[in-house]
């Protein structure tokens, strides 16, 4: 009798944790990703080339992230005013991950993911 009332808030608190898990999970691999193509354009010498290295880090990398699948990925590169730093900006249209057929009640947060990784070029 005490597990019939006990076991659906348990059933419901294991799929919330697996959902978010998942959802978590996803969400570190595309700021991870993001981090990784940033690092990969500092050997640019202008934002041409950064951008080109970003793009060619991502195509030839991204496949190997959990959770993340490269079709849905769109990069923005942007550079400062002073040209002191790059930024590469990374959105995510997580709509396809599992978590959302788990459990319909669930809250959940939002299906579209964005990540940002900042870095200084041209030295100090």
């Amino acid at each position: 009798m005490e597990f019939a009332l006990v076991a659906p808030v348990l059933v419901l608190l294991f799929t919330g944790m697996i959902a978010y898990g998942i959802y978590f999970g996803a969400m570190h691999s595309l700021q991870q990703l993001a981090a990784d193509a940033a690092r990969a354009s500092l050997a640019g010498l202008n934002d041409a080339e950064r951008t080109d290295l970003v793009a060619r880090f991502l195509d030839e990398n991204a496949s190997g992230y959990a959770f993340i699948d490269p079709r849905k990925l769109e990069v923005e590169t942007v550079s400062n005013l002073t040209g002191t730093q790059f930024v590469v900006r990374l959105r995510y249209d997580a709509k396809d991950l599992p978590i959302w057929t788990l459990f319909k009640d669930l809250p959940l947060p939002g299906k579209q993911m964005s990540r940002t990784s900042t870095i200084r070029v041209g030295g100090i």
